[in-house]
């Protein structure tokens, strides 16, 4: 399957172009409907959601995603976010264990996890 490209300028930064294949499936059929030429009153009314949602909805499904889930990012979990971040300022897992009410093993085993996350990540990049 060919990942169609759609443009749209976000006010906050410049033209983007996202793939279709990286959005919602949502996104994907409302930007579809926009493309076609149906108003965002009747998009909205095929999907119960008041006209500005439309809006939102294709103004922020252009909008580069950097989250957790983004393409760009591996998908890591909250706690393993947090746990990396607590490392890298030099906590210890036994001073953190308490804090996610684990064990100190518990916290290692997610830190190897995340890391592991992150090297598969780049070096799949």
């Amino acid at each position: 399957m060919v990942a169609r490209a759609i443009e749209l300028t976000a006010p906050w930064h410049d033209p983007l172009v996202i793939a279709s294949a990286d959005l919602r499936p949502l996104e994907r059929r409302v930007l579809a409907l926009r493309e076609a030429g149906v108003s965002d009153a009747e998009i909205a009314r095929r999907f119960h959601r008041s006209p500005g949602y439309v809006k939102r909805l294709a103004l922020l499904a252009n909008a580069r995603r950097t989250g957790p889930d983004s393409p760009d990012h591996p998908s890591l979990t909250p706690i393993e976010r947090r746990v990396l971040k607590w490392r890298a300022r030099g906590v210890r897992p036994e001073q953190m264990a308490w804090r996610f009410k684990r064990s100190p093993a518990h916290i290692e085993r997610v830190e190897r996890l995340a890391r592991y996350k992150l090297d598969r990540a780049r070096a799949g990049a």
